[in-house]
Formats: C-alpha cells, structure tokens, sequence
C-alpha cells in the first residue's frame, strides 16, 4: 500500500479527471470508446483506487481535450 501522502495526491488527480470529464460534458463510457480504456479502470483512476499510468493519463487528457498538466498540477 502506498504512503497516505501518494494515496492523497492519487485522489487530488481522480478528481480533476472527473471535474474535466464532468466539464466536458463526457460520461465515463464516452471516455472509455474514445481511450480503449475499461470504464471499470476510468472508475477506479477516477476515484484515487488505481495507480495510472503516465500513458493512461496522456490518453485521458487528450479524450477529454485538456492538457496533461491540468489533470496532475498541484
């Protein structure tokens, strides 16, 4: 299990993916056609129970239409 301070942040990134998401007027099944990606995985990155990868989050932004940054700013 990872430290409560990575668990926090993981969390602090769930939630701006799906603030973006929700912004964009995007369901987690639109995301998961446009990434490939399983709505079971966009459900548990979105809720800090998954650790994503870099290439996950490059994905989702880009399905979203944000920047990377957005979605990992601090």
């Amino acid at each position: 299990m990872p430290p409560d301070r990575v668990l926090a942040r993981r969390r602090a990134i769930g939630d701006r993916i799906r603030s973006a998401r929700v912004h964009a007027n995007l369901t987690q099944e639109a995301i998961s056609l446009r990434t490939d990606i399983r709505i079971a995985t966009i459900s548990e990155i979105e809720q800090g129970r998954r650790a994503a990868l870099i290439d996950t989050l490059i994905v989702i932004a880009d399905a979203i239409g944000v920047p990377l940054a957005d979605l990992v700013r601090e």
